[in-house]
């Protein structure tokens, strides 16, 4: 058995664990990355982000054609692609990935090992790799960033083949008639809005009153409108008594005592930190419920020379947030210090169809802080661009201080949302008098651009100040 030292051990190779591991070897550290899964890139690149987004891409691909062969009056045949073959779609993607990130350890110098890793004590690892063999190292700080999975109750039978979670679905081989997906958080609104965009029916169980409440009122009450539109069936303050699946189908009961029966249904009430072979108990951490670790504002556990980013400490569990969250907790204990700019007014980004992005406050933190604020809306029915694209469902929403103009929140819902909100986001990070409501009204935006609805919801707030 051998044994190694390095100044920082990081514990998985999702965004969290690459963050940390690339910005602790530029600050001259040495630096052991352990990942226990065949490949690296974590549940973002195999089973989450990458894979769901690029099946939504070829969706609205084969949505957009069959649109405008039906508009145009064409005699053409429309696309019909069953769920596994618009599944395809990202596999090369997600093996570019994996090739790209793979040579980012090998450039770098970071020593990329395969194999479980547990805690021996609060400055020793051990590594159990795939051929058997055991290797320990010693460690001055660690970066645990080993993520999550889904949320899957022991009263639920996951091995029947119609009853799915966020992790599964994806290797669904039919296309079923309706679906019943139960949690209507973040992965369970993308679903929902993907499927039904297929044409499948679609139940929308949410145990709250509401469709993704950390949003503003106006954008989640946008959300609902929209998928209520196109066909979604949406039960609020529902809770399931029992889940059985059958030979055709799967019959969900209800605590209000509804039954729902779908050719299938896809679990999705939130997701559990990937904590439990980590030998946390060596160093005295707790985990919660979830299996989620808490941390400081710093992304130190209770031991302070170990760290904790990205879905293991939970929300946002964002892939975005979880990177910055690395670099971090890298720069922080090299130092003890970091830019706290670096993981505050992190945007949303939800890729419902259409998509939502939101950075800042909400009218309802606004009221309750009882800032003065105004508002400023574009419409994307008109917007010319939106118009040419044919894609008019959207606004952005610009919140911003009566007296100072200072640009509090932005609030997009619509095509392309989580692209446009960074125009907002590169001013609200400008100091003082730079961020002010009055950059997008002196500004020239390309016309005809979606861009452009920065400087109409700009005059349009500015006008109701007067």
């Amino acid at each position: 058995m051998s044994e190694t030292h390095y100044d920082v051990a990081v514990i998985g190779t999702g965004p969290g664990g690459e963050g940390a591991a690339m910005q602790a070897i530029k600050q001259g550290k040495s630096v052991i990355s352990i990942e226990k899964f065949f490949e690296i890139g974590g549940n973002c690149t195999h089973k989450g982000t990458i894979p769901s987004k690029a099946l939504r891409y070829s969706i609205l691909q084969m949505s957009e054609i069959n649109n405008y062969v039906r508009q145009a009056g064409s005699s053409g045949m429309t696309l019909d692609l069953e769920f596994p073959e618009l599944r395809k779609s990202a596999a090369s993607v997600i093996r570019k990935q994996v090739s790209m990130r793979r040579t980012f350890y090998d450039r770098n110098g970071v020593d990329l090992v395969k194999g479980e890793a547990r805690f021996l004590d609060p400055h020793r690892i051990r590594i159990d790799t795939p051929n058997g063999l055991t290797e320990e190292v010693t460690f001055d700080y660690a970066v645990i960033a080993t993520g999550s999975r889904p949320y899957r109750p022991d009263d639920i039978d996951f091995s029947h083949p119609r009853i799915f979670c966020s992790d599964t679905l994806l290797d669904m081989d039919y296309t079923p008639r309706s679906i019943t997906v139960y949690g209507a958080g973040v992965i369970g609104c993308e679903y929902a809005s993907m499927l039904r965009t297929m044409g499948i029916k679609i139940n929308l169980v949410n145990t709250r009153s509401s469709l993704l409440d950390f949003l503003d009122d106006e954008i989640s009450d946008a959300l609902s409108y929209h998928m209520r539109e196109s066909g979604v069936l949406l039960r609020h303050c529902e809770y399931y008594e029992t889940i059985e699946g059958t030979d055709d189908g799967v019959i969900i009961s209800l605590k209000s005592g509804k039954k729902l029966k779908t050719d299938a249904l896809l679990f999705a009430a939130g997701r559990s930190g990937n904590s439990e072979s980590l030998g946390l108990e060596s160093l005295e951490i707790q985990p919660d419920s979830r299996g989620q670790l808490k941390v400081n504002d710093d992304f130190q556990t209770s031991q302070p020379h170990i760290y904790a980013v990205g879905d293991i400490i939970g929300y946002p569990s964002l892939a975005s947030a979880a990177y910055v969250q690395g670099r971090y907790a890298a720069s922080h204990l090299d130092n003890g210090e970091c830019e706290r700019a670096l993981v505050s007014d992190i945007p949303t980004g939800i890729y419902t169809s259409p998509e939502i992005s939101s950075l800042g406050k909400t009218e309802r933190e606004l009221t309750e802080a009882k800032i003065p604020y105004e508002v400023g809306h574009s419409m994307f029915k008109h917007l010319a661009r939106a118009q040419i694209m044919n894609r008019p469902t959207g606004m952005l929403k610009l919140l911003f201080h009566r007296e100072t103009l200072e640009i509090l929140g932005i609030h997009c819902f619509g095509p392309n949302a989580s692209e446009i909100i960074h125009i907002g986001q590169a001013i609200m990070s400008q100091p003082g008098e730079a961020n002010t409501l009055l950059y997008f009204i002196n500004t020239t935006f390309n016309y005809p651009t979606m861009a452009e609805a920065y400087r109409v919801a700009a005059l349009n707030g500015y006008n109701r100040l007067f």
